[in-house]
């Protein structure tokens, strides 16, 4: 598109008679109609616009008149007399000042026209807004006011939605705050996280953050809906609300696991690897999560996987490592660099990433020891061993011996354990693993794998203790993160 339009000459003219004109280029029709019966005053600034613009009048009248709405400019006048007269108090900057910048490069053809009106008209003047009982209607302030604003919820309604914050209600809890299920009065179900006091945040630095999380849209990922500034300074976010729970809450119970064979795993291993590239890669915002686990991936009606909880999340620049003197995040599930230097970049997602490859492939918690020939063994020791001794199979979890299929599952296991190589720059990029899982990747091309960072083998008498939730856990001097994400 040219940055300069030069609008001295005359526009360009559509033929409708030409071999290049589709009447199928204008479905759309209808609702051009309907715009122009329920949003009459909005739809009417088309008629200020061809008086501005009147090199345009041929090609958009033309089109009104295909749609039945107006076949001349003094009927378009007469259409919208009333309205015009009711609305000259409103401004129609807004819609005007779009159809300025778009009409004059779009206007030299029928289906881009149309695609102008019935979507640049229509579809302004008919702006989707929250409705739901609880929204503060966004203030007409600049841009970035009004995107914080539109997603605030009021506080009464999120605590009628989750019968005051009742236990029966509750379906989670982490190291940040307890998770409710909630119902808006107009029917949505959302999950609402009273987050923990203690925050050092302000009030400002919470909503630019709340702002720029609600950008991410990816279907594998949460979805955030809104927040909540509370009395005495609580804070509360709303997310969509996800049926099935979390990953952990069937893949290590002994009877729910069996929901998941093998075809189902695969795709949520998938799954997570692209919601994981979005946030690495694709995202607004560039992020690295930091506590990837499998407490943190819920699963929809289908089990399809969301990635969920983005307390730890860090907005990060690829050149450069991250630096912390607080650890937090899950004991198994973090980097070796993370919990020994304080040092943290995408690859220690990927690490992340590994373990909970290996967890699903097994359905053996990280936490876990197992009992191999008189020694306990960690997850990562024993996947790795089994790889190394050419036992592979013996690693998957006996609920999937029906169902699986032994080269997806025997590449899950080669990929794990790339993922939680001791050395960082070994390890795949989410890019390298989504290829690798979403293409026929022989095994064999695969690069091999080095010791995992954390093997731990023991006499069977030796006790372990371990703990799955997300804690902090400082090293050197103790800070207040700032740059944690919500």
């Amino acid at each position: 598109m040219q940055d300069h339009i030069d609008r001295s000459g005359s526009e360009p003219q559509f033929n409708s008679s030409s071999s290049m004109f589709n009447l199928s280029e204008f479905l759309c029709c209808p609702l051009i109609q309907q715009t122009a019966q329920t949003e009459k005053q909005c739809f009417c600034f088309v008629n200020t616009f061809i008086n501005q613009n009147p090199s345009f009048e041929s090609n958009v009248t033309l089109v009104l008149s295909y749609c039945q709405v107006a076949n001349s400019l003094t009927s378009l006048k007469t259409y919208c007399q009333d309205a015009l007269v009711s609305g000259s108090t409103s401004s129609p900057t807004p819609t005007s000042g779009k159809l300025k910048i778009i009409i004059p490069v779009a206007a030299s053809s029928a289906a881009i026209i149309l695609l102008v009106i019935g979507i640049v008209i229509a579809l302004k003047c008919r702006k989707g807004k929250k409705k739901a009982e609880g929204y503060v209607p966004p203030a007409p302030a600049d841009d970035q006011i009004v995107t914080v604003e539109s997603l605030q919820y009021e506080w009464e309604a999120l605590k009628a939605a989750t019968k005051n914050f009742s236990d029966d209600h509750k379906i989670g809890q982490g190291g940040f705050g307890i998770v409710y299920k909630g119902t808006l009065q107009n029917g949505q179900e959302v999950a609402v996280k009273r987050l923990s006091s203690g925050s050092c945040q302000g009030e400002k630095e919470f909503k630019n953050e709340v702002a720029l999380v609600a950008k991410l849209q990816h279907r594998n990922l949460v979805k955030l809906e809104g927040f909540c500034l509370a009395r005495e300074e609580e804070k509360l976010l709303v997310y969509e609300f996800v049926a099935n729970k979390s990953l952990d809450y069937f893949l290590f119970d002994a009877e729910k696991q069996r929901q998941l064979d093998w075809p189902k795993r695969y795709d949520i291993i998938k799954g997570i690897a692209r919601g994981m590239l979005y946030l690495h890669v694709d995202s607004p915002i560039r992020l690295i999560h930091r506590d990837l686990k499998a407490a943190n991936v819920l699963l929809d009606e289908e089990m399809h996987p969301k990635i969920a909880d983005f307390g730890m999340a860090r907005i990060f620049d690829e050149k450069t490592y991250c630096h912390t003197s607080r650890i937090i995040g899950t004991y198994g599930y973090m980097a070796p660099e993370y919990i020994i230097h304080g040092q943290f970049n995408v690859k220690s997602d990927v690490y992340s990433f590994g373990v909970l490859v290996l967890e699903i492939v097994s359905g053996i918690r990280i936490s876990a020891m197992t009992y191999q020939s008189g020694m306990t063994e960690n997850l990562l020791s024993y996947g790795w061993k089994c790889w190394k001794d050419g036992r592979s199979l013996e690693f998957i979890n006996p609920t999937l011996r029906d169902s699986y299929s032994k080269t997806e599952i025997t590449r899950c296991i080669h990929l794990g354990l790339l993922c939680v190589q001791e050395e960082m720059r070994k390890r795949p990029s989410m890019s390298t693993i989504a290829l690798m899982l979403n293409s026929n990747f022989a095994v064999g091309a695969l690069p091999i794998p080095q010791p995992p960072a954390f093997m731990y083998s023991g006499n069977a008498d030796q006790s372990t203790m371990s703990n799955t939730a997300s804690i902090p856990w400082s090293s050197g001097t103790s800070t207040n993160e700032s740059n944690t994400m919500l």
